[in-house]
């Protein structure tokens, strides 16, 4: 299994976009992306700094991607 990358917020909703996730709503710093088909609801911190790895493993398991997925989306 890959180490999992520290990414920053934009990079991370970038690459949730390319995993079929849409921009849903953003209030104050979080934005909230929904992806149509599996109806799975994202909450990306985009507060300017990199976050932990234990957001970013939060985040993929809302998401339902692996760390092996995560990586190959961000290429």
């Amino acid at each position: 299994m890959p180490k999992l990358p520290r990414v920053t917020s934009e990079q991370m909703a970038r690459a949730l976009r390319r995993a079929g996730f849409a921009d849903d709503r953003q209030k104050g710093s979080h934005l909230t992306m929904l992806n149509p088909k599996s109806r799975r609801r994202v909450v990306v911190p985009m507060h300017g700094r990199v976050p932990g790895t234990g957001i970013t493993h939060d985040i993929l398991k809302q998401a339902g991607l692996t760390v092996e997925q995560f990586c190959e989306l961000l290429k």
